[in-house]
């Protein structure tokens, strides 16, 4: 009987090291597919609107993309969506893109970027054209962003674009400003501007809108109490800038903007094909597993160009100061 109990005793435990040997063996070989590499990726990019600006910056991250390997046709697949400025169909666009199961999703311009977070805390975002990620509540930090958010960040330089407003127009004493309030990215470099006109002791008169339908209205409210207007990078003032210098070249108002736009006067501006190239590199990286987008901080660009028009400037009767002419890129 003792015999007995003990050749199944070791029946049982040759069971057991066999059960677990196999279990290992399968626990090593779940390990090996989850390490396994990607060969083929898709990758949604949304765009809030059409506009000169935020195209180049698309075709910018495709490119960037491909300067690390992931071309278009061979690797990746993407998915292009446009929101033409509807906040609903950002909802939609978001939502397909999460039923898509899309590797990696590019969010061009602020509300498209906070859409796209707020649906999915899964999916990696590469954005570009954000002008301050903290306020727009897409990360902790811009040096450790902590989220499932990194990108590009296309804060422009408002200083130096309010001083430029003042030597092409050395008797400024107001400046006007139109933007849409309810961008956040605009509101920002509105309270910069702002603070940087009460240093110069400049008055800064403010016009919003809503949609494209409210420019002129705005831009003929601010006519005979300005000398001069700004445009931040507000995607609705972007989309639609025709309708608004028709009302300022008929006032002789000078237009700065905060971005290279054929219908102002003059920028100091941001390179946006250059800034969706960064903006492709870093989804690249992600990607490839040599980075998280919680631990990639916000980058941001370094190289500004001077540009003027001066035909737009010959419409409204201003000469150009050679100071500044200078300046400007051969």
């Amino acid at each position: 009987m003792f015999r007995l109990k003990s050749r199944n005793l070791k029946m049982l435990a040759a069971g057991v090291m066999l059960t677990l040997a196999m279990g290992a063996l399968a626990g090593c070989g779940g390990e090996k597919k989850e390490a396994a590499k990607k060969d083929k990726f898709n990758v949604g990019i949304v765009q809030i609107v059409e506009h000169a600006a935020l195209d180049v910056a698309s075709k910018g991250f495709v490119d960037g993309m491909a300067a690390k390997g992931y071309k278009e046709g061979e690797n990746v697949t993407y998915d292009r969506q446009n929101a033409q400025a509807d906040q609903s169909n950002l909802h939609t666009i978001a939502q397909h893109f999460i039923n898509k199961k899309v590797d990696l999703i590019c969010a061009v311009a602020t509300p498209a970027a906070q859409v796209v977070a707020n649906a999915t805390q899964d999916i990696p975002i590469v954005a570009t054209a954000v002008t301050d990620y903290e306020a727009a509540k897409l990360i902790k930090s811009n040096a450790k962003p902590e989220t499932n958010v990194t990108g590009t960040s296309d804060m422009n330089l408002v200083e130096a674009q309010l001083d430029l407003i003042i030597k092409l127009v050395p008797t400024v004493k107001t400046v006007g400003v139109i933007y849409n309030s309810s961008e956040i990215n605009s509101q920002v470099q509105v309270d910069l501007l702002k603070g940087f006109a009460k240093d110069r002791k400049v008055e800064i008169k403010e016009a919003t809108v809503n949609n494209v339908n409210d420019i002129q209205q705005a831009a003929r409210s601010l006519i005979g109490k300005v000398e001069a207007i700004y445009v931040p990078t507000d995607n609705v003032l972007a989309s639609a800038m025709p309708a608004l210098t028709m009302v300022t070249e008929e006032a002789k108002l000078p237009v700065v903007s905060g971005w290279d736009d054929a219908n102002g006067i003059a920028t100091i501006a941001i390179d946006y094909y250059k800034l969706g190239v960064q903006t492709g590199e870093m989804a690249a990286d992600i990607l490839s597993g040599k980075a998280k987008p919680q631990d990639m901080p916000i980058q941001t660009q370094n190289e500004f160009t001077v540009i003027v028009n001066e035909a737009n400037a010959k419409k409204i009767g201003l000469t150009i100061p050679k100071e500044i002419l200078d300046k400007v890129a051969k």
